[in-house]
């Protein structure tokens, strides 16, 4: 990875020459804020970019471990959403594009490893043999299943919690023990919190459409089997970690002409008589455009001065925070339900009361992590929504809790010859009920502000392709306002000054 550059744009070097597409800063350099600058540049826009932090990628992190490669962030992206592995292959990542080596993973529940049970949506069962097969509920949850039948239909309005309406139709297990791993897994939420409408809205459209929830999961497994499915895996990783992505994306932005600066907090943006100004440390970057892909937090206060109600809206977004820790094992210390090569991990529903909330066996998962035929890559990862105290402790008490729990749950007495915890403070935006309607509001309010434009995972999805596609849609914004632009932007009041 190159080193960051730190060169001063000359006071009025973006003025944009006739017939140039000008010049657009983007604010923050995870996954979003490279997508989106990898795409204003295809349209050739000259872009800077300003990242806070001392690294690009955001929450894609690659690191090593005991020599290894791993992933200290997310570890796989959805493949049959087409962003992804699109912008994978744009950069030259296409051929390291790689299915998981196994998708068999287990539910660590009412005392024993068991598999996970097919059939469902999001955890919400549709064929009931699978379920009953596994294990995962009691016969006293399978009755409550079929006893939706007796229920009169129930009224979903505009949106509804995934964990409430659920919990109604078919009982609680099914949340507790089906679907709070699930989203769990994905947004470090309570199930019970979250909105149907926006985290699962395939199921929030056939509960609307079905009297019973059990007929309409069914209806989405009979479109889904007699629908063609695109070819290659349902998820998907990239040989030496996911984590390479943005790396690949930030050296196409580079060979491209753009200008990528870390360490490079924004103080402000301020809203000019020729476009914007952005104002990180001592340097003044006069732009034509301006793209925040920031979380929540740090945007709400660059939109302060120039939309109050983005930014109170933004300001009302709550985030979990998480940690991994990924261990390095020797193989041959390991119990063969580990290492046998037919398990890619488990998930741990939070009524079971363990610490951990997931295992991944890396090694077992992607054909990359079990390079070294005498080492085994392990990592699990502790913290939920308002559940965070584990949080608190040292690295080493959080390696010794995981071990703990691998210990009751596949019989692992060894220790690792490496670890390493990595901390997601605030890392994942939650989306409760009305999600999406706050992020109407977002983006109503910022579009009276002609060039500006948002993105990132606290608005359309916080897996990596729906980020991506934020992304376009921020870049497309921001593209058709540059378009537009045929004379300078009325006089504004100067923010600073009030004058």
């Amino acid at each position: 990875m190159h080193e960051a550059d730190t060169r001063t744009d000359r006071p009025g070097s973006s003025s944009r020459p006739a017939g140039s597409p000008g010049h657009a800063v983007v604010i923050g350099g995870g996954i979003a804020g490279l997508a989106a600058a990898h795409r204003l540049l295809g349209e050739g826009v000259r872009v800077t970019l300003l990242e806070a932090g001392p690294r690009l990628g955001g929450k894609l992190y690659a690191g090593e471990l005991a020599g290894a490669p791993v992933d200290l962030g997310a570890e796989s992206m959805l493949a049959r959403r087409p962003e992804a592995v699109a912008l994978a292959e744009a950069v030259g990542l296409g051929a390291s594009v790689q299915a998981p080596a196994t998708a068999t993973a287990h539910l660590w529940t009412r005392g024993a490893l068991r598999p996970m049970p097919r059939g469902h949506v999001m955890g919400v069962p549709g064929d009931l043999g699978p379920l009953a097969a596994s294990g995962v509920l009691s016969a006293e949850g399978l009755a409550r299943i079929e006893a939706e039948r007796t229920l009169a239909p129930t009224e979903i309005g505009e949106d509804v919690a995934v964990g409430e309406y659920v919990a109604a139709r078919l009982g609680r297990e099914v949340v507790d023990r089906l679907v709070e791993p699930l989203l769990g897994g994905v947004y470090a939420g309570d199930a019970y919190r979250i909105s149907m409408r926006a985290a699962v809205p395939q199921l929030f459209e056939a509960a609307r459409t079905h009297a019973l929830l059990g007929d309409g999961v069914r209806e989405l497994q009979r479109r889904a089997e007699a629908a063609p499915q695109p070819p290659g895996p349902v998820f998907a990783g990239i040989d030496g970690g996911i984590g390479r992505l943005p790396l690949a994306v930030a050296e196409a932005c580079r060979a491209a002409g753009a200008r990528l600066v870390t360490g490079a907090p924004v103080r402000e943006v301020l809203r000019t008589a020729d476009g914007w100004r952005v104002v990180a440390g001592a340097e003044a970057i006069e732009a034509d455009a301006v793209i925040l892909a920031t979380p929540a937090g740090a945007a709400a206060r660059l939109l302060d001065g120039l939309a109050p109600t983005a930014a109170a809206e933004l300001r009302g977004v709550e985030y979990a925070s998480m940690a991994l820790i990924t261990m390095a094992f020797r193989r041959r210390d390991l119990p063969a339900a580990v290492s046998g090569g037919g398990a890619s991990g488990f998930l741990v529903p939070p009524v079971d009361g363990r610490t951990i909330k997931a295992s991944t066996f890396s090694s077992n998962k992607w054909a990359w992590a079990a390079a070294d035929p005498e080492l085994f890559l392990l990592r699990t990862s502790v913290g939920r929504y308002a559940d965070e105290s584990i949080l608190l402790r040292e690295d080493g008490e959080l390696v010794d809790v995981s071990l703990a729990d691998l210990g009751e749950a596949v019989g692992l007495a060894a220790r690792p010859v490496a670890s390493t915890v990595t901390r997601w403070d605030g890392g994942l935006p939650q989306y409760p009920v009305g999600h999406l309607d706050r992020v109407a509001r977002i983006r109503g309010a910022v579009a009276a502000l002609p060039g500006l434009a948002v993105c990132g995972a606290v608005y359309d999805g916080v897996g990596i392709p729906a980020c991506i596609a934020s992304a376009g849609r921020a870049a497309d914004t921001v593209i058709a306002a540059l378009g537009a632009r045929t004379a300078p932007l009325a006089p504004t009041t100067d923010q600073r000054t009030g004058q």
